[in-house]
């Protein structure tokens, strides 16, 4: 007996109304949600415009790293002038 999956009705996600960051370059369709978002006022990875804050209809998504904003970045690199003997 052969089942054809491919005609299987998949079920529904919930959705609920998310807190977004939406690119303001005219033409760039870039947003990111905001639980996902490193800086607390992000630019557009596509474009490196300035992001607004804004809400969207998206399936339910839980981030496990609760606060992405506080976490340290790293030590930027300074080029010091040292000899090498």
């Amino acid at each position: 007996m052969y089942f054809n999956f491919r005609n299987k009705f998949l079920e529904d996600l919930p959705k609920e109304d998310t807190q977004v960051w939406s690119c303001t370059k005219e033409g760039c369709k870039g947003w990111m949600r905001d639980n996902f978002a490193f800086e607390r006022k992000p630019f557009c990875c596509l474009c490196a415009s300035p992001m607004v804050s804004d809400m969207k209809m998206l399936p339910l998504l839980i981030n496990s790293n609760d606060n992405l904003k506080a976490i340290k970045k790293g030590v930027p690199i300074t080029q010091t002038n040292t000899t090498i003997a």
